[in-house]
């Protein structure tokens, strides 16, 4: 017999799981903040997977400000053009110390480091000419001044038809590897595709000597066409633009991932040994927007039907999992749906995972779990009023004489062998796992 919930596999097996800062505190999260965050997680979260702390956008801008970005910001950057901790911030980067001693203080609570990176060479570097470092060029040799963000005006894009392209990113990895970090969060590089910049990234971190994690933003209008540079070159892609705490935002991606769900993981043939991931996007759950970009300070405004509704689709989707809430500040119940054991194990220990039903308001998933005897089922309904659903067993892949239990709940839900009858809230779903001996 399989016991539940089962062990947590080691992170190169699984999608990544840890918090951003991102859907909380914007372009101004402190070093106190973040360590606040790790140490929660430690203490509350480590057990149950959860292990990468990420500082997201501007963390070298000591001016940022909720709701936007300042233009012509002044960043802050080392001789060499690469971005540097505003120290008003992060304190502990004084005296070009880095993110060494922050990071330092995350590996102690037994946690990765990550750091947010935008695309390209800073446009402040470019017009004061820094020298790239190890070479005999200048930042203004090496930017591309026609490939530029449209939402952030921070960075020119590279030439990577000139050598001294490779040598920043190289330089500038090897200082955040120096630093310690573990996870990096590059953005402005799928929309449009720069699978140039991609790939000179990837040469970078696999150059630094540091086992690095590469995560790719902001993943508008990405196809599944780029899946094989996207598993050569990262770890995880996002597959939409930023998603907030609006039902039509999780809703929108039912289809996304039904698209990408059947590739999560390692290549499927061939003699690639690449794993990677289609990321849904962070969990916009618990106390978010304290100064961040969108909207006031405020607990998710997902209701908690559609808060299951969107773990439920993360986790049958095997989708990365980055919590966006201000862990010490979020519910206790945003905290339960975080650390059910019984639930993550669908994400640790699943294969299979797809869409097998979508009709008007209903959509069913499946998959298949690695002990080979158990499965997994997901009933959502994206009505907007209550409703009893009922599902033959056949369309969830049971058995007549399979117990099925409810994850959320942590029930046994009866059965007549035929179908299986469900009252869902609006905008609800329950997560089974259909087998013997399933509790």
């Amino acid at each position: 017999m399989t016991r539940y919930p089962r062990p947590i596999p080691d992170r190169h097996l699984r999608p990544p799981m840890g918090w951003n800062s991102w859907d909380c505190y914007g372009t101004t999260v402190t070093e106190d903040e973040v360590l606040a965050n790790a140490m929660f997680m430690h203490e509350h979260l480590l057990a149950h997977g959860w292990d990468t702390v990420v500082v997201d956008i501007q963390w070298y801008e000591p001016t940022a400000r909720a709701h936007g970005y300042n233009p012509d910001a002044p960043l802050v950057l080392d001789g060499h053009g690469r971005q540097l901790p505003a120290v008003n911030r992060f304190p502990s980067a004084a005296d070009g110390a880095g993110f060494a001693p922050l990071a330092d203080r995350v590996h102690q609570l037994g946690l990765r480091f990550g750091l947010h990176i935008m695309r390209g060479i800073p446009r402040r570097a470019v017009a004061a000419r820094l020298p790239v470092m190890g070479t005999d060029f200048t930042a203004d040799e090496i930017a591309d001044t026609d490939s530029v963000c449209p939402w952030n005006s921070d960075n020119y894009g590279l030439n990577h038809d000139h050598p001294g392209a490779q040598a920043y990113y190289d330089t500038q990895v090897a200082q955040f590897a120096m630093w310690g970090v573990d996870f990096i969060k590059a953005d402005d590089m799928l929309f449009p595709y720069h699978e140039r910049e991609i790939a000179a990234y990837a040469r970078a971190i696999a150059r630094s000597g540091r086992p690095i994690e590469l995560s790719l933003s902001p993943g508008t209008d990405v196809s599944v066409a780029h899946l094989d540079h996207l598993r050569e070159n990262a770890t995880m892609w996002r597959v939409c633009d930023d998603l907030w705490d609006r039902w039509e935002d999780v809703e929108a991606q039912f289809a996304r991932m039904a698209r990408w769900a059947p590739w999560q993981g390692a290549a499927a043939t061939g003699g690639s040994a690449a794993v990677g991931w289609a990321d849904a996007d962070m969990l916009p759950l618990g106390r978010i927007g304290i100064r961040a970009e969108r909207g006031d300070d405020r607990l998710c405004s997902l209701t908690r039907p559609e808060q299951i509704s969107l773990l439920t689709l993360w986790l049958i989707s095997r989708s990365p999992l980055m919590m966006g809430g201000d862990l010490p500040t979020s519910p206790p119940e945003t905290i339960e749906l975080l650390t059910n054991d019984e639930a993550l194990t669908l994400l640790w220990h699943s294969t299979d995972n797809r869409e097998v039903l979508r009709e008007k308001d209903l959509i069913l998933w499946t998959a298949q779990d690695t002990d080979g005897r158990t499965r997994y089922a997901a009933v959502f309904s994206l009505a907007d009023a209550p409703r009893r659903v009922t599902v033959p067993l056949g369309s969830l892949g049971a058995r007549p004489h399979d117990q099925v239990r409810e994850l959320w709940t942590r029930t046994d839900t009866p059965h007549d062998g035929r179908s299986l009858v469900t009252d869902l809230p609006a905008h609800g779903a329950v997560l089974l796992r259909l087998g013997q001996d399933v509790r």
